[in-house]
């Protein structure tokens, strides 16, 4: 199984999210991995999730960064896969996922470009494991050592503070920038098992 590599760019782009980086670069260094070393035949599939992880990890942290920015930012609503809109909803329905409450959407843009402030050159990547987009903003708010002007201020939270220039940037390749890159890469590990699990591969 897997021994074709458009097989592998086929079933990748369902549990990852389709980028250049995944098509050029790790779709033929998982394929020579595979031949080199076959999967364990039990589970495959979660087989081929891990070696591609540990695959990317051991890329440079340039190709990892542009590896996770191909996932959407959390929050966004158009372009988004079937399986990322789904996910971003906690499973909801598409009619729930645009009932999203417009704050939490508004809060969410702010704390992305937060994000990608601090941390310049990544894209915030979470497990969401069916938590809704409002418990995400919390978790980025901690993550940024931000407060939750959506619990705090529920008659008009200043969605849009701090302002992202005040915030002190973690310098890229520190300790902080790359345990933040392989806290995001690990993460698309665990999304990818998550789709594989809803999609019976």
């Amino acid at each position: 199984m897997y021994e074709d590599q458009d097989d592998i760019a086929s079933v990748l782009t369902q549990l990852f999210e389709h980028s250049g980086i995944l098509i050029t670069k790790l779709v033929p260094e998982l394929f020579q991995s595979i031949r080199n070393t076959p999967l364990e035949t039990i589970d495959p599939t979660n087989a081929l999730i891990e070696r591609a992880i540990a695959i990317i990890h051991a890329w440079n942290v340039h190709e990892q960064a542009e590896f996770i920015t191909a996932h959407p930012r959390i929050g966004e609503i158009k372009q988004l896969s079937a399986l990322s809109a789904k996910e971003q909803s906690g499973g909801l329905s598409a009619t729930a996922r645009l009932e999203t409450p417009p704050e939490v959407l508004k809060r969410l843009e702010h704390l992305n470009v937060c994000y990608e402030h601090v941390y310049f050159g990544l894209r915030y990547i979470t497990f969401v494991n069916g938590r809704t987009r409002a418990a995400i903003a919390r978790e980025m708010e901690d993550k940024l050592q931000l407060g939750h002007p959506l619990e705090s201020y529920p008659d008009g939270p200043p969605l849009n503070e701090p302002v992202a220039e005040s915030l002190i940037c973690v310098a890229r390749n520190s300790e902080g920038w790359l345990n933040e890159l392989k806290r995001a890469v690990d993460d698309v590990g665990k999304i990818a098992k998550s789709r594989q699990k809803s999609l019976g591969l």
